[in-house]
This record gives C-alpha cells, sequence and structure tokens, in this order.
C-alpha cells in the first residue's frame, strides 16, 4: 500500500519530473561528451594547420635565404668576370697601342736612318728627275703627317677595342648561370 500511496497525483508527476530530469541529465552527459570529443578533434586540427603554416613561412624564409645567397653568388660571379674581360680589354689595348707607337717611332727613324747611312758611301745615286717625282709622290699626297697618322691608329685601335669590350661585357650572362660565357 505505500506504493500506492505515492501514485497520487502529485506523486506521478513528481516520477514523471524525476524520469525527465533523469533523460536530461543522461542526454547532457551525452552532448557534453561528444562536444568535449568535437573540441579535442578541432584542437588537433587547428594544431596541424599551425604546424603546416608554421612550416610553410619556415619553407618560404629559406627559399628567400637560398635565392638571396645565389643572388649574391650570381652577383660576384658576373663583377668577376666583367672585372677579368676590363683588364684583358686594358692589357690588349695598351700592347696594341704600345706596338702602333713603336711602328711609328720606326717609320720616323727609318728616313733619317736611310740618309745617314748615305753619308758614308760613295758617289750619291742620281736624283729622280721631276716629272717621274711627281707621279711617285702622288699616292703619298693624300695621306696625314706622321703624328695625326699616329694619333688616327691610335683612336682605330681605341674603337676596336671598345667594340671588343662591349661585345664582351654582353656576353656576360646576368641571369644567374653556373658556367662563365667563353670570350675570345
Amino acid at each position: 500500500m505505500t506504493v500506492l500511496r505515492f501514485l497520487n497525483l502529485q506523486g506521478i508527476a513528481g516520477a514523471a519530473v524525476a524520469l525527465c530530469l533523469a533523460v536530461m541529465l543522461v542526454t547532457q552527459k551525452g552532448e557534453t561528451r561528444h562536444w568535449k570529443k568535437q573540441s579535442e578533434q578541432f584542437e588537433q586540427l587547428y594544431r596541424g594547420q599551425q604546424s603546416a603554416f608554421a612550416a610553410t613561412v619556415a619553407n618560404y624564409r629559406a627559399a628567400a635565404d637560398q635565392t638571396r645567397a645565389a643572388d649574391r653568388a650570381n652577383v660576384d660571379r658576373v663583377a668577376a668576370e666583367q672585372s677579368a674581360i676590363n683588364r684583358r680589354s686594358t692589357n690588349d689595348f695598351e700592347v696594341r697601342l704600345a706596338t702602333a707607337r713603336a711602328a711609328a717611332e720606326r717609320l720616323r727613324l727609318q728616313p733619317a736612318a736611310a740618309a745617314d747611312s748615305r753619308g758614308g758611301r760613295g758617289a750619291p745615286v742620281p736624283s729622280i728627275p721631276a716629272s717621274t717625282g711627281g707621279s711617285a709622290q702622288g699616292p703619298g699626297q693624300d695621306r696625314l703627317p706622321g703624328s695625326d697618322a699616329l694619333i688616327a691608329t691610335e683612336q682605330a685601335i681605341q674603337l676596336d677595342e671598345l667594340i671588343k669590350w662591349v661585345k664582351a661585357q654582353a656576353e656576360v650572362d646576368t641571369s644567374g648561370g653556373a658556367e662563365p660565357s667563353s670570350h675570345r
């Protein structure tokens, strides 16, 4: 009879409320477990994305450092190659100028040496008649005087060496090629 005593309207309502609260508690426990598990998965996903981002940033920085180092090496290589071209061009220019000046000096001294060599010998060779002498001097009339001829030769050598220098500089690979280009 004691059970019937609780089965009145208030007892049934209390049991129904207790049952509803128990179901809600079990449901809440299940929901809490579900969302906790979900939260852990999201946290793992977030940490994975953060580590992937950090790795990407590190890779980009390493690639940028490698590129900077390669650029520095390329600049050094190009500068060394251009410096070698400059030295070679300067040396070639100086050698060609010295050769031209020596040849001009030989030509300048040659008529004087020929005149001195005749002075100690016997009778001089008869001179060429005036009518013939004019035609022999014809080709020489269009020539520059000795000092002007040397200046013109020096300038021609200078221009020729400048052209060679420009061509050699244009052949330098500035794009970062590993092998230096061959000159000459």
